[in-house]
């Protein structure tokens, strides 16, 4: 916990300007859309970053809904509540762990692109469908390997990107590719071991994978 608080610490900056380019800003607002939200509903996001989900979220709970944003990182929250869109009424950030939420119930639970980052999801992803409840909704986008023929070049790509965004040791006998896509896997099967009424569909040219579903 103290490596991941730590590299993101460092690189927040850059991760904000990452994370508002417009053609990421288009994945995150249809992993919005997944959650079929309401006017006046409550959604927690786990692994908030600098909130750049926010606008998206508070646009579809409004006035009367309530928006949390959890992050392990003073940083990335510190950055979050400078944003004029990204704070206010009716937004919260909280510093803690994803993996154990600090939250209650919510209507919605959303998790873009911190699945991969947990030695352990299945139990992580239990808490998340928890906190949820009966009839939440969660949803998961996840980068991933595209299948696609022409991919291969940039799948050697996305196997530097997973090395240098994911903090802790380098040094490992698997790919961190791999290792990071088998835990994508198992978050997203705990997910529809508990979910009923699912989406799976892929953007950006299969790179990512966006599941979400409806807690039993």
């Amino acid at each position: 916990m103290t490596d991941v608080r730590s590299f993101y610490g460092r690189w927040a900056r850059l991760y904000d300007a990452v994370a508002s380019l417009p053609f990421v800003g288009s994945w995150r607002a249809r992993a919005v859309e997944s959650l079929d939200l309401s006017t006046g509903d409550t959604v927690v996001e786990m692994g908030c970053g600098t909130g750049a989900n926010v606008p998206s979220l508070r646009k579809q709970v409004g006035p009367e809904g309530t928006v949390v944003g959890v992050d392990l990182t003073r940083g990335m929250l510190d950055r979050a509540s400078r944003h004029p869109d990204r704070a206010g009424n009716g937004v919260h950030y909280v510093q803690g762990d994803a993996a154990h939420p600090p939250v209650g119930h919510a209507d919605a639970v959303l998790a873009t692109f911190v699945a991969g980052l947990f030695p352990d999801p299945e139990p992580v992803v239990d808490r998340w469908c928890d906190a949820a409840g009966p009839g939440g909704r969660i949803a998961l986008l996840n980068f991933q390997r595209s299948d696609a023929a022409v991919a291969l070049p940039l799948n050697l790509v996305f196997e530097g990107f997973v090395r240098l965004s994911s903090p802790g040791s380098r040094l490992a006998r698997d790919s961190q590719a791999t290792a990071f896509e088998r835990r994508v896997r198992t978050a997203r099967q705990r997910l529809t071991e508990r979910t009923v009424d699912r989406r799976y569909e892929t953007l950006a040219g299969g790179y990512l994978g966006l599941l979400s579903g409806r807690v039993t």
